[in-house]
């Protein structure tokens, strides 16, 4: 299904090391509205979508990995220069406790990701209005982080990220527009 190419979808680049950061950005790789969650979210949707969808939610979802790929990018490049000092500083030390530096599925506050934060309904036009909301709260993190960090070269990435996100949720409302079409005709005949 998948074609893996050995680059990021777009360049990340730090101009500092900022553990502070990297635990903000923990909420994109493993919080209720991270990459990850979009990501099984979409793919799992897909199996009970109409047949004109499916193709979408496949190819979000797939976006969504690369998404997660460059904050877990991102995260490294923050603290691989961090002391412990700093580390504690940033209030990552319960992190570092567990994990050393590893990533880990987790919030910003450390909370572990869960499958509670997905929903698969079964219903097309709640799961995408589910995947609109969860579009849109991601684009919102991402202008936070942005306003969080006056590190230029991150803004960058996050911005890019942003804009996905922005037009993913487009994607989504197209795709309800036309399955209420779809509905719409069904009920005229």
């Amino acid at each position: 299904m998948w074609i893996y190419e050995k680059k990021l979808q777009y360049p990340v680049r730090v101009s500092k090391c900022d553990p502070h950061m990297a635990k903000l950005l923990l909420e994109q790789y493993g919080g209720a509205d991270g990459e990850l969650a979009a990501a099984l979210r979409y793919l799992n949707q897909r199996y009970t979508i109409p047949d004109k969808v499916i193709g979408l939610l496949t190819d979000i979802g797939t976006e969504e990995f690369a998404h997660l790929e460059m904050i877990a990018t991102m995260v490294y490049k923050l603290t691989k220069d961090a002391t412990v000092d700093q580390i504690k500083a940033a209030g990552l030390d319960d992190h570092y406790v567990s994990h050393d530096r590893a990533l880990f599925y987790q919030s910003a506050s450390g909370v572990p990701w869960t499958a509670t934060y997905i929903q698969a309904k079964g219903d097309p036009i709640a799961d995408l209005y589910e995947d609109i909301a969860a579009e849109e709260k991601a684009r919102a993190t991402y202008q936070w982080l942005i306003d969080l960090t006056d590190d230029v070269d991150l803004q960058d990435g996050l911005k890019f990220l942003r804009e996905r996100e922005i037009v993913h949720s487009l994607r989504f409302r197209e795709a309800v527009e036309m399955l209420k079409e779809d509905q719409e005709r069904q009920r005229v005949f």
